[in-house]
Order: C-alpha cells, then sequence, then structure tokens
C-alpha cells in the first residue's frame, strides 16, 4: 500500500482516469460498430461527421493514435461509398 499522501492521491486519480478512459473507449467503439452495421447509406452519411469527431477527439486526448482514427475513418468513409 501507498506510504505517501501524493502516491495515495496518484491511485486515486489514475482510477478516476481509468474510468472515464473505459467509458470515452467503449462509447467510441460502440458508434464505429453502429455505422458499421447501417445498411442505408443515407442514414450512414447522416451518422459519419458524429462518429468521425469522436474518434477526432479520442485521437486528441491519446485515447487512441492518431493514425488508427485516421485509418478508421478513412475505412468507414470507403463503406459508406460502397453502399447502394
Amino acid at each position: 500500500m501507498a506510504n505517501h499522501k501524493s502516491a495515495l492521491k496518484r491511485i486515486r486519480q489514475e482510477e478516476t482516469r481509468r474510468l472515464r478512459n473505459r467509458y470515452y473507449g467503449k462509447t467510441m467503439r460502440n458508434a464505429v460498430r453502429k455505422l458499421r452495421a447501417t445498411t442505408d447509406k443515407a442514414a450512414a452519411i447522416e451518422l459519419y461527421p458524429q462518429v468521425a469527431k469522436i474518434l477526432d477527439k479520442q485521437a486528441k486526448t491519446h485515447l487512441i493514435h492518431k493514425n488508427k482514427a485516421s485509418n478508421l475513418k478513412s475505412k468507414l468513409a470507403l463503406y459508406i461509398n460502397k453502399l447502394a
């Protein structure tokens, strides 16, 4: 167990951050899944900017790498363009 006040505080902060990161990560993954499950092109086009915004925010806060966000956005755009 931690012996210093600062170490106890660090443990509390890490737990808070871990829970926040879990929530935002799960929300991001669900948004991507929802877009991939969409078969209507108009609905997918409407949903894409929201998903792209979420991905950019997660890349900005280093929850995911910026290249991963770019790759996901690219793949989602290709998916939307292929929809009939």
